[in-house]
């Protein structure tokens, strides 16, 4: 079957799972799955190597639930567990043009950055904001608009302010269509931008990197041939022209998954602010 998706759990049969996959479920706010690969010997089958890829799935992110604040502390505390300590870049991958692609660049916008502030601030009255983490943001935009692959850049900017990992925020794909605008991928696998939309770039990855990369995304686009193939267990004509599909609300969608995500974010790298202190900062 013709299936393009970004998502680890659509990745693999797990009623075949096989030597060297571990799969685990939790979760309150989210169902939770994580799926732990020892080596890399999937890649060619499923473009899926080794590391940890933890699923978060739940209401559509374009709504504003009753159990939203319980969502940002649980996706936060999910994300903790794969932040190395020291300083971290966090990179909004995307184009903030075109919107099923926006997610990165908004969720990078909504990030409290704080490695200047030890430079800028000294007295005694500001002591609590130079004692947080300090974190860096880049949202650089894509090639077609700079002529510099996501990769090139960051690597640039990790080389001058050598950073102890990247968080990395994309949208990806997704072949069920149920999972569209309702899930949220985290993985310390690292990830390779565009790669749903078979506009692959550069991998952004700790082999590449030499630290820790933290990739996060939500599917908002599915292509028309793996809606076919889904829905009908055929292969569809290629004949016709194969098409993105996103949802009729993505405005909202990117906007409040960017919000949900940058709050989990900050907690995560500022445990010393509460969730209203995040809130209250964008």
């Amino acid at each position: 079957m013709n299936r393009r998706t970004d998502l680890a759990v659509e990745s693999f049969n797990y009623k075949e799972i096989s030597k060297g996959i571990r799969q685990s479920e939790r979760g309150k706010a989210f169902r939770i799955t994580e799926i732990s690969i020892d080596d890399d010997s999937y890649i060619e089958s499923t473009g899926k190597g080794k590391g940890i890829y933890i699923t978060l799935e739940g209401d559509n992110l374009s709504k504003f639930s009753d159990g939203y604040d319980n969502m940002i502390l649980e996706f936060s505390e999910e994300l903790e567990k794969l932040i190395p300590k020291g300083d971290i870049l966090v990179a909004g991958l995307g184009n903030n043009d075109i919107t099923p692609d926006a997610l990165g660049p908004q969720t990078a916008n909504k990030i409290l950055a704080t490695r200047h502030l030890r430079d800028e601030l000294s007295s005694d009255d500001e002591a609590f904001l130079t004692s947080l983490r300090r974190v860096s943001v880049l949202a650089g935009g894509v090639m077609g608009q700079t002529g510099i692959e996501s990769a090139e850049l960051l690597k640039a900017v990790c080389s001058e302010i050598k950073p102890s990992g990247i968080i990395a925020v994309d949208a990806l794909a997704c072949s069920d269509i149920s999972r569209l605008g309702t899930t949220i991928q985290i993985s310390d696998s690292g990830i390779s931008p565009g790669s749903g939309v078979a506009n692959s770039r550069k991998e952004i990855s700790e082999k590449v990197f030499g630290i820790p990369v933290i990739a996060i995304g939500v599917p908002t686009v599915v292509d028309m041939y793996t809606i076919v193939s889904s829905m009908t267990k055929c292969e569809p004509d290629k004949s016709i022209p194969n098409m993105i599909v996103t949802p009729r609300d993505i405005d909202r969608l990117t906007e409040r998954a960017s919000q949900l995500i940058a709050y989990g974010i900050n907690l995560a790298l500022q445990p010393e602010l509460t969730l209203d202190d995040v809130k209250g900062l964008f």
